[in-house]
C-alpha cells in the first residue's frame, strides 16, 4: 500500500463518526431536516462500501464480471432516478435518457484507448459518468415537469396561441432543467481553483504523479459534461413529449 494512502483504523473511524454525528446535529438543530436521516445514510454508506468492496475484489478479476456489475450500477442508477423523479413507470424511459449520456461517452473513451479496457480501469470511470448521468437525469426531469406544474397556464396559453403540445412544454421546461448542468459546470470552472475532487485525489493517492492524476481528472470532467448535457437534453425532450411523466398533479 503507497504512504500516501489512507489507512483504515481507529483513528479514521473516530473522525468519521465525529463528522457523521457533527452533520446530524447541525440538519437536526438548524431546522434542515431529519438528522436521524443523516445518521442512517451514513451507516448505510458504510455498510455498503464494505459489501461493494469485497464484492469489487472478485469482480475485478473477470472482464465480465466487471461487465456484469457495471451493468447492475446502470440498473440501480435508472431505479434510484425514476423513484426521485416520481416516475416508476417510466423506468424504461428514465434508462433512456441515463444511457444517452452514458453509452457515447464510455464507448468513446474505451474504443480510443484513453481509458485501457481492463477492469480495474473501466468499473470506476463508468462508475463515476453514470453517477453524473443518474443525477443529471433526475434534477433536470423534476425541473421540468415542476415548472410545467406550475406554470400551467403558460402552457396552456402557448396551446392557444397554436403551438403544439411539445414545443409549448419546451419553451416552458428547458430553461429551468438547463439548471441540472450548473454542478458539473462550476465543477469544471473550478477544478484546481476551489476543490480537487475525487479522480484527482483517489489517483494521487494511489502512487501516481500530479501530472497523471490530472489528466485522469480532466478525463472525468469533461466526461462528466459530455453525458450530463447529453442525458438532460434527452430528459427534457421526454418530459415535453409526456413520455416521462410524475405521479403528481399538473404533470403532463
Amino acid at each position: 500500500m503507497p504512504k500516501s494512502s489512507i489507512v483504515p483504523g481507529p483513528s479514521l473511524i473516530a473522525v468519521l463518526v465525529v463528522l457523521l454525528l457533527l452533520a446530524a446535529v447541525v440538519v437536526w438543530r438548524g431546522g434542515l431536516g431529519s438528522g436521524r436521516g443523516v445518521v442512517v445514510a451514513g451507516a448505510r454508506a458504510a455498510v455498503q462500501l464494505a459489501a461493494v468492496s469485497l464484492v469489487i475484489a472478485a469482480v475485478l478479476r473477470s472482464g465480465w464480471w466487471t461487465a456484469a456489475f457495471v451493468l447492475l450500477m446502470f440498473t440501480v442508477a435508472t431505479m434510484t432516478s425514476a423513484r426521485r423523479i416520481a416516475a416508476p413507470r417510466a423506468v424504461g424511459y428514465v434508462a433512456a435518457a441515463i444511457g444517452s449520456g452514458v453509452a457515447p461517452v464510455l464507448g468513446l473513451v474505451l474504443a480510443s484507448g484513453a481509458v485501457p479496457l481492463r477492469p480495474i480501469a473501466v468499473m470506476p470511470i463508468a462508475g463515476i459518468v453514470i453517477g453524473g448521468a443518474m443525477s443529471a437525469t433526475s434534477q433536470a426531469a423534476r425541473r421540468a415537469l415542476d415548472d410545467l406544474r406550475t406554470r400551467h397556464g403558460e402552457y396552456e396559453a402557448a396551446l392557444a396561441l397554436g403551438l403544439r403540445r411539445r414545443p409549448a412544454a419546451l419553451e416552458i421546461c428547458r430553461p429551468a432543467a438547463g439548471h441540472a448542468l450548473i454542478p458539473a459546470l462550476d465543477q469544471t470552472r473550478t477544478v484546481g481553483l476551489v476543490t480537487l475532487p475525487g479522480a484527482y485525489v483517489g489517483v494521487l493517492l494511489g502512487g501516481a504523479s500530479p501530472v497523471q492524476a490530472g489528466v485522469t481528472q480532466l478525463l472525468v470532467l469533461i466526461g462528466l459534461l459530455a453525458a450530463e448535457a447529453v442525458a438532460v437534453l434527452v430528459a427534457v425532450h421526454l418530459v415535453a413529449a409526456g413520455r416521462l411523466r410524475g405521479n403528481r398533479p399538473g404533470d403532463i
